[in-house]
């Protein structure tokens, strides 16, 4: 069975095809000025963060700003377009963290631009659903040929654009 990351659970939750694509080791961020940016905006915005907040890598999950004292997951995102798999990917963090034993972590999604804070929480039943997430996602990462193209607004700004529509005119 392939690791399920943080990343897989958010593509889940764009595009099938998408996370395919990346979870079949074809990855396109590297050439994406909207993901640089994305990353740049992460990096710059709250300059403070890497000295004040510890990072956390297991099991496939990389955190990059967790507070241990509050128990908090800081998650920094460009823009809130895509907030449900911003969620998703949050509350995966979360997640993992309780079946580390790490009990009461809550989460905020950042949007500097907007100026916008939004707060994650887990319930139980979020909880089980989550692994109905990893159980598709798994589906899709080993389907045998890759779905289909969604056209949807999204597909514009993804870096996975010129892949997925190179045959068409």
């Amino acid at each position: 069975m392939h690791m399920i990351t943080a990343t897989h659970i958010s593509y889940y939750h764009i595009c099938s095809r998408k996370l395919w694509l990346f979870s079949n080791g074809i990855q396109m961020e590297h050439t994406s000025d909207y993901v640089a940016e994305g990353k740049l905006i992460g990096e710059t915005s709250y300059g403070d963060r890497a000295a004040k907040y510890t990072e956390i890598e297991a099991d496939g999950v990389k955190i990059d700003y967790y507070d241990p004292r509050n128990k908090v997951v800081h998650e920094i995102k460009k823009s809130n377009k895509m907030q449900e798999s911003h969620i998703a990917q949050v509350k995966y963090y979360i997640w993992k963290l309780a079946q580390k034993g790490i009990a009461g972590v809550t989460g905020i999604i950042e949007y500097p631009r907007q100026k916008q804070r939004l707060q994650v929480t887990l319930g139980q039943e979020e909880a089980e659903l989550i692994e109905q997430w990893e159980k598709e996602v798994a589906r899709i990462m080993t389907l045998e040929s890759c779905p289909p193209v969604i056209h949807a607004k999204i597909c514009q700004t993804c870096s996975y654009y010129d892949l997925c529509y190179a045959g068409e005119a």
